[in-house]
């Protein structure tokens, strides 16, 4: 009697938190999302520096690119036909 009895209470405590997590999820999503949008939009705000006013017509360079450099001793090119 106690087995069947567990397995009652088991089958019972599963369908009982389906029925509230359909009810309660969309509130969850809800202030979750609205959490996220909260965190991250903070943080975008806080990252993005004042941008001094430029003339019309001024260029800056902020960044000079890296060159890369190719290695000619890596190997041979070979050309190659495909056969039918």
């Amino acid at each position: 009697m106690g087995l069947l009895r567990t397995i009652f209470i088991i089958v019972l405590v599963y369908y009982l938190f389906k029925v509230l997590s359909r009810i309660f999820a969309p509130f969850l999503m809800k202030f979750a999302a609205k959490k996220a949008e909260e965190r991250f939009g903070g943080q975008f705000q806080r990252q993005q520096p004042q941008e001094p006013i430029k003339k019309e017509g001024e260029v800056t360079i902020d960044k000079i690119p890296n060159t890369k450099t190719s290695n000619k001793d890596v190997g041979d090119y070979v050309d190659y036909e495909e056969v039918d």
